[in-house]
């Protein structure tokens, strides 16, 4: 237990009645409560969005909407204040924590993954050195009438009041837990976080916001590369112990399950919604449909004045009337309509070339890395036309599997490919194999054939491609703008067996649905790796489940293989 030492406690006394704010500060505890008032952002002649203002309130969890390029991710980065705004204001409590998670972040290489996740605490650790520091300063100091004195005093007392304030928790014990929550082994916690890809190192740095306890935490596409069980534990995690949240995602199933406010950035305003993101999709169809009929009552009434000012701008008797209506109409505000892609396109795959009835047979599968057993002894067969899921924590071999399919390793067993079997494949670095010295008008143009070769640039609109990007070079393309291509130029090879790892990360959700419908009337074999249960949805048939080095298949759709998963999980906690 610390305490001030000094001979003197009527100079304590009369620095807390010098200063009554601390003793005001001792009792209370700061409530979250953020006011963002007026908020613009211009970058030269562009206006992103313009007196922008909204509250954001202890315990609110808010989906932030809207297209790509609206500024969802220049408003998160202004929240956490790594960005700074046009003009406008952000008011928060003098205390309050605000952590930011954004889409590509690096940790330090020097730290195992444990130490690293424990710098979530370094600040209250250097707050108790200092603690110390002081008190011992202030046990040896005798000039106990000097400024410098109460200044110590006064600062050991703030802190004091800050650190003990904080909930005693076993820090280690925390760390253990969110760790592993996060899909993370324990024989992992050693291991520098250098051994690690840069997915699983923004879990390291997301376990250090989980740990911090933040008043808000600002998440930029936080599942991109977690498996469906972290996904899940992020969600239980987010919904029971975090305080207020702000997330920009594209798994509708994540967001669905996690928020009760919707925040759309559109037109360089926002909406404000307080319900999730299903229900924000249907009351938004409701305030297009109320924009578009008063804009079709206002384009009525403007052409009934125009059409008066017309017959009888002439006509002595009517003057004053014609001049009015003039006046009126120059000083109408036009009924602006919410902007709204209401592209007709539709990919679809070519016509694909019938195979035999087992375009796959596994038997005995076993993959080893020395000593490290991926899975063994796996079997598979996969019917023509039939569409399956592989799931599971990352770490189990789902790639490995697909990459051993692909004749990328080697392994132990048999791996038969049927009769006329044509793969497509989409691995996760596929965006890495693409010509750089290509433009991305030049990458779709080489493949596509057919019709679609007049589309060419409709669909790479659809994939965000518009205007002069389509001039771009591959090599100046960020990751995800790749990836989009590598997407596009797999869906137009005429194939029959589909295998896609991981293929919706970096794709939204308008893109998503593209990609979604065109794989329902894709009428060839279809194998998907993916954590994201909506886009899984209606897409598969049958799971294959990895994990504890074996491969389980699991009959029916990804939403009764999740029911029984979490039934199961349910019956190890009672038996537990």
């Amino acid at each position: 237990m610390f305490t001030i030492k000094s001979p003197s406690f009527n100079v304590l006394v009369r620095t807390l009645l010098k200063n009554p704010l601390i003793l005001l500060l001792l009792p209370f505890k700061n409530k979250s409560m953020i006011s963002v008032d007026g908020l613009t952002v211009e970058f030269g002649n562009t206006t992103l969005f313009k007196d922008v203002s909204f509250a954001i309130n202890e315990k609110d969890r808010i989906a932030l909407m809207g297209k790509n390029g609206a500024g969802k991710s220049t408003l998160l980065k202004i929240l956490a204040g790594v960005k700074t705004a046009t003009r406008g204001n952000i008011s928060t409590p003098r205390d309050a924590v605000i952590s930011y998670l954004p889409q590509h972040l690096l940790t330090e290489d020097n730290r195992t993954v444990f130490e690293e996740a424990a710098q979530a605490f370094a600040q209250i650790n250097d707050m108790e050195s200092r603690i110390e520091a002081l008190n011992l300063e202030l046990s040896t100091r005798t000039d106990y009438e000097s400024e410098s004195y109460y200044a110590i005093i006064e600062e050991v007392s703030a802190l004091s009041e800050k650190f003990y304030s904080i909930e005693e928790i076993n820090y280690d014990a925390e760390i253990e837990k969110i760790l592993l929550g996060l899909g993370f082994l324990r024989e992992d916690f050693n291991r520098p976080t250098n051994e690690f890809s840069g997915g699983w190192r923004m879990r390291i740095e997301l376990a250090k916001i989980l740990l911090q306890k933040p008043d808000l935490i600002l998440l930029d596409e936080p599942t991109n590369h977690m498996d469906i069980e972290s996904v899940q534990w992020l969600e239980d995690f987010l919904i029971n112990n975090a305080k207020a949240v702000i997330v920009i995602s594209h798994d509708r199933a994540f967001i669905d399950n996690i928020t009760t406010r919707t925040i759309e950035v559109t037109m360089g305003r926002i909406y404000d919604y307080k319900v999730n993101y299903s229900q924000y999709l249907q009351l938004r169809r409701e305030r297009r449909e109320q924009q578009q009929k008063h804009f079709n009552e206002q384009q009525k009434f403007i052409a009934e004045n125009e059409d008066f000012i017309e017959r009888f701008k002439g006509t002595y008797s009517k003057t004053n009337q014609v001049q009015s209506r003039v006046k009126m109409l120059e000083k109408l505000t036009i009924v602006e309509i919410d902007e709204e892609d209401n592209s007709a396109l539709r990919l679809k795959f070519p016509p694909s070339p019938r195979s035999g009835n087992y375009p796959l047979i596994i038997e005995g599968l076993t993959k080893k890395y020395d000593e490290h057993v991926v899975f063994k002894n796996a079997y598979l067969t996969l019917e023509r036309e039939q569409r399956v899921a592989f799931v599971g924590k990352n770490g189990e071999g789902k790639s490995t599997l697909v990459k051993a399919i692909m004749g990328e390793i080697d392994f132990e067993g048999k791996v038969s490919l049927g009769h006329n079997a044509m793969i497509g494949y989409f691995a996760q670095n596929q965006a890495s194999l693409l010509d750089e010295s290509k433009t991305v008008f030049q990458t779709i143009d080489d493949v596509a054939v057919g019709d679609i070769r007049n589309k060419i640039r409709d669909m790479l609109g659809a994939f965000m491609f518009g205007g002069d990007d389509i001039n771009k070079k591959v090599k100046v393309l960020s990751g995800g703008e790749r990836t989009r291509l590598a997407l596009i130029k797999l869906l137009l090879e005429p194939v029959n067996l589909l295998i896609l790892d991981e293929p919706t990360n970096h794709l939204d959700m308008k893109t998503k649905e593209i990609l979604k419908d065109a794989l329902r009337d894709f009428d060839g074999t279809l194998v998907l790796v993916s954590h994201d249960r909506d886009f899984l949805d209606g897409l598969v048939e049958k799971v294959y489940e990895f994990g504890n080095k074996t491969i389980k298949e699991h009959l029916g759709d990804i939403q009764s293989f999740l029911t029984k998963k979490k039934m199961d999980n349910l019956k190890e906690i009672e038996r537990k």
